[in-house]
């Protein structure tokens, strides 16, 4: 039987919670507390697999019941229940590892859908394997402040179940450190599925999102899963999403807070357990200020930041990666000082991916010893 504790210091709110969690589901057992003394006194004493925590409350707030719960009980799923002013506390409740929240008043669907989810991840929470080592070529090479940052940033965010927003121009690494957000979860051993979102037309989003059934459509000849039930107990990486459709975003936005997805043409709903994050090279403050990009979708995905540097601002990172680049290469090749320090002055508007390309430019063409007269030569006009 599952056990369930709703830490809320309204009575009314509270008797409404545990009447419809009950009638929902005979095989629960709903426990309440008025206030968060009351919650970490509970918690000491009792394993529950689901917690309900309002974040404004007397004596101790939801941020305080949810650290302690962390320290004592960190098996169990908190889901934190905020009212309208509360969103950015309730985002720094996601980022401290919180499973959900969840708007007061609750949507009675979306809070059955949310308690569902929870209870779901927590049962089968034991099968999931811990992090392992990035795999050499996605990983990524510096030793700036800025990549150390995302380093420190990337280990303290993995093992958390929190959405990750990362932003950064193109070709400066933003896959790199999806990548490296996966393998370093426990989600390790499960696919990790990337979308690019610029590169699929609108009318064929939603079928690459969420699948489709036979006939749903005219070149749908038979069902196909989407991306979300690819990546079922993974990681589905968003690439570019500033350049998804609004329709589309809205029906994101839906997958993320009901847990559940339907296939383009079906009426059958579809539980799936993904960790989402999104890239993208635009500022989407400024998407959302023009209304081409959903605020809530936003605030739904980036429940952290991730910022990768252009690296016309980490040149001191140059040096490795062309060293590291040119270590891929065969035959081997040495690149001269003097060339490194050429590659430092130069523009690299097309970030990493411009140096790569670069690099094996100056391999197929360059002298065994790689000159600064060679990055001279070969640098496109």
């Amino acid at each position: 039987m599952a056990q369930i504790l709703i830490v809320e210091d309204e009575a009314n709110i509270r008797r409404v919670l545990h009447k419809i969690l009950i009638d929902v589901d005979k095989n629960i057992n709903v426990s309440e507390a008025a206030d968060g003394v009351e919650a970490i006194s509970m918690v000491d004493t009792q394993t529950y697999d689901l917690i309900l925590c309002d974040i404004k409350m007397p004596k101790k707030d939801g941020i305080e019941v949810l650290e302690h719960i962390q320290n004592v009980s960190p098996q169990s799923a908190v889901v934190m229940i905020s009212g309208h002013g509360d969103l950015e506390t309730a985002v720094k409740a996601m980022r401290m590892g919180a499973y959900d929240y969840i708007s007061k008043p609750p949507d009675l669907n979306h809070l059955l859908q949310t308690v569902n989810a929870a209870l779901q991840r927590d049962t089968s929470s034991n099968k999931k394997v811990k992090s392992i080592a990035v795999p050499k070529q996605y990983t990524m090479i510096g030793n700036s402040e800025a990549i150390q940052n995302i380093h420190n940033m990337v280990e303290k965010v993995a093992p958390t179940m929190a959405r990750v927003m990362i932003q950064g121009p193109n070709g400066s690494g933003k896959e790199l450190v999806a990548r490296a957000l996966h393998f370093k979860s426990n989600r390790a051993s499960a696919p990790f599925v990337e979308v690019n979102c610029a590169a699929i037309p609108t009318e064929l989003i939603e079928s690459e999102l969420f699948g489709h059934i036979k006939g749903a459509f005219t070149s749908a000849h038979k069902d196909r899963k989407g991306t979300f039930e690819q990546a079922q107990g993974g990681t589905l990486f968003l690439d570019e999403i500033g350049d998804m459709s609004l329709a589309a975003q809205a029906k994101v936005l839906r997958a993320l807070e009901e847990h559940k997805i339907q296939r383009v043409g079906s009426a059958k709903t579809i539980a799936v357990d993904v960790r989402v994050i999104a890239a993208t090279n635009k500022n989407i403050k400024e998407e959302i200020a023009q209304n081409r990009f959903r605020e809530d979708l936003y605030h739904r995905l980036a429940v952290i930041e991730i910022h990768v540097p252009a690296l016309n601002n980490r040149r001191d990172d140059i040096p490795l990666l062309a060293d590291h680049f040119l270590s891929l290469l065969t035959p081997k090749k040495e690149l001269l000082p003097e060339a490194v320090v050429a590659l430092q002055k130069m523009d690299w508007t097309g970030n990493i991916r411009q140096l790569r390309n670069f690099i094996e430019r100056l391999h197929i063409l360059g002298g065994h010893q790689i000159s600064a007269q060679d990055v001279s030569t070969y640098t496109l006009s």
